[in-house]
């Protein structure tokens, strides 16, 4: 029986190989009692098998949101609520919708954007547990592929 591999498995091994310049190495930022773990990566590395099982739509002006929230302790997968968006530098915004995917014990909240080539935007993603909230901000420039 064959089963495809986890999106983390194929997004990690395409950022090892450096195949991604819309995409930096996986970041982290501990907020609170979590790790978060945040990535962009253009859709177009990702396989058609992989898109598909994941309603993506795979463009060159596409790219993927991924964020995983993990107790920085224990490290388990933490089950939020994520919602966010992206303002480019001449200050238009997007919403980013976020749907929770889970694999196993590990727990993804993806959400697409379009961009153009050489757009930096500036990411507020706001995490929310019952009271507790964080905020995980950071910038990245997206690349045509």
């Amino acid at each position: 029986m064959s089963r495809l591999p986890s999106f983390f498995l194929v997004v990690i091994a395409l950022l090892t190989l450096g195949v991604s310049s819309t995409s930096h190495a996986e970041q982290k930022q501990t907020l609170g009692d979590w790790d978060v773990h945040y990535m962009v990566v253009n859709t177009t590395f990702l396989s058609p098998e992989v898109a598909r099982e994941y309603g993506i739509v795979r463009s060159k002006f596409n790219a993927l949101v991924n964020i995983s929230v993990l107790d920085s302790e224990t490290q388990a997968a933490q089950r939020v609520s994520v919602t966010g968006n992206a303002r480019n530098l001449l200050g238009n915004s997007k919403a980013l919708t976020f749907r929770r995917v889970n694999e196993g014990d590990a727990v993804y909240y993806l959400a697409p954007i379009s961009f153009s080539d050489r757009e930096t935007f500036r990411f507020s993603i706001n995490i929310q547990l019952g009271n507790n909230t964080q905020t995980l901000q950071f910038q990245q420039e997206m690349f045509v592929e």
